[in-house]
């Protein structure tokens, strides 16, 4: 549980945010503890309503006695946003859960060293995140596990030493949701074309891709040798994934994470330093 005597701000309150807030509460803060800065009214009164945290629309004194500030807004307003509030904010600890914004840049507009990056995925909005986690030399071990905390308030956590990994963790499981919801559309249309109904399919792809996880989740062995105990020689699933090799999906995928991390890179160049 996050130390109840910290006081800790959202500036953003989206869904990632929504997500790390329920998280915590479950965890046992206080919803008292919990400030949340959101301008748009409706995102404000679903939080009120559904965690009856303290939601404002405009920033307030109430950030001067943040521990903890956790910026969840868009890359492209982060600057703006973190010059306006530097002057309220900057003895706290920042978590910052922007895709691609470096900290040198956070550091930067907010005259603070103590900050932390997070790269969380939508999972998140069930319980069952990955966040990859870095922290600039400033940060304190206490104040990693404070982190730590939060993070696992929502699944798991992976700490990376060097700040430009996070462009990998981006690549593998911030945006890798996406990919295994394409797998299903695709999955799903396939199994529509073999003659099943839509829903069949799709419940078929669901549960088979939520049973794998989990299989891969409890075991020790990796995906390889899970793979090759359900690809008999010469069988079905054999004719398959030959099938998947001849069309190149390897090489493709390593093609989109490249891609990928690219981008968040790129993301970190537009928007960050100046």
């Amino acid at each position: 549980m996050i130390d109840s005597r910290t006081a800790i701000a959202f500036i953003g309150g989206g869904n990632m945010a929504s997500a790390i807030i329920g998280g915590l509460l479950q965890q046992g803060t206080p919803a008292t503890s919990i400030n949340v800065v959101e301008p748009l009214p409706a995102a404000r009164q679903a939080l009120v309503d559904k965690y009856k945290v303290r939601v404002h629309e405009q920033v307030g004194e109430f950030l001067r006695d943040t521990g903890l500030v956790v910026w969840a807004v868009k890359p492209q307003i982060f600057k703006e946003v973190a010059l306006a509030l530097a002057p309220e904010v900057g003895q706290a600890l920042h978590l910052s859960v922007a895709a691609g914004i470096a900290s040198d840049s956070i550091a930067l507009w907010l005259g603070n060293e103590r900050i932390v990056r997070a790269m969380p995925n939508t999972p998140a909005l069930v319980g069952l995140g990955m966040t990859g986690l870095y922290a600039r030399p400033a940060v304190g071990a206490a104040e990693r596990q404070q982190v730590e905390r939060i993070a696992t308030s929502v699944g798991e956590a992976l700490w990376v030493e060097r700040e430009e990994l996070l462009d990998a963790v981006t690549a593998v499981s911030g945006s890798g949701p996406a990919y295994f919801f394409y797998v299903l559309e695709a999955m799903t249309e396939a199994g529509v074309a073999l003659g099943l109904g839509r829903e069949q399919a799709y419940r078929l792809a669901v549960q088979t891709a939520r049973g794998a996880s989990e299989l891969a989740h409890r075991s020790d062995e990796p995906a390889e040798l899970l793979r090759q105990r359900v690809t008999s020689k010469g069988g079905t699933t054999h004719e398959a994934i030959t099938t998947l090799e001849a069309g190149g999906l390897k090489p493709l995928f390593a093609q989109a994470l490249q891609a990928c991390a690219r981008r968040a890179r790129e993301l970190g160049e537009e928007f960050g330093k100046g």
